[in-house]
């Protein structure tokens, strides 16, 4: 995993000798794909990596795509040999942008900032935007948000005989504490 975080840090920021970087190798990742009357389609990755460059906004994380635990282990089984095919991708990244990122007017109030950039599942990668509320306290960043994901889109597919009980949008959640490095 430490090999992972300096591979990510050094790919986005070789050029940035001198940023300011915040990093978390905590950050919590929840996904939930959960239909009514149907059971819980929820899993969680406590241990997300996220790297942000105070001084471009650049943001970057990576997910061990089998650190998402679910409530069943045969759900999350089934999750990482059928859907996920963590054999095959075993790693979920994000780079982009936190668009006007500015760390000088980051304060304890919450602000929305738009986050911008491209997401890896399943070896497809895809645009994704965000509103993610961000704030600073104690010299440490907090950013947390959301945004949905088409299973279809990164090319996973849901067999008949669980289609009606897995939603088609994956709505994802986010949330860092990120420390300065």
């Amino acid at each position: 995993m430490k090999k992972l975080v300096l591979f990510i840090v050094s790919l986005l920021f070789t050029n940035l000798v001198f940023a300011q970087k915040y990093l978390s190798k905590t950050g919590k990742v929840t996904f939930e794909a959960s239909v009514p009357l149907f059971e819980d389609v929820f899993a969680q990755d406590d241990n997300n990596v996220g790297v942000i460059n105070a001084d471009t906004g650049d943001f970057a994380s990576v997910s061990i795509v089998k650190n998402f635990h679910f409530k069943t282990k045969l759900m999350e089984e089934h999750f990482n040999e059928s859907y996920a095919e963590t054999g095959k991708y075993p790693k979920t990244t994000f780079t982009g942008k936190i668009v006007n990122f500015d760390k000088t007017k980051l304060s304890a109030s919450p602000q929305k900032y738009t986050v911008q950039g491209t997401l890896n599942f399943h070896g497809v990668d895809k645009a994704v935007t965000s509103v993610a509320t961000i704030y600073s306290k104690d010299g440490k960043i907090y950013m947390q948000g959301n945004f949905v994901a088409k299973a279809a889109d990164y090319k996973v597919t849901i067999p008949k005989m669980v289609m009606k009980k897995v939603a088609e949008s994956v709505n994802v959640q986010y949330n860092y504490v990120l420390s300065k490095q």
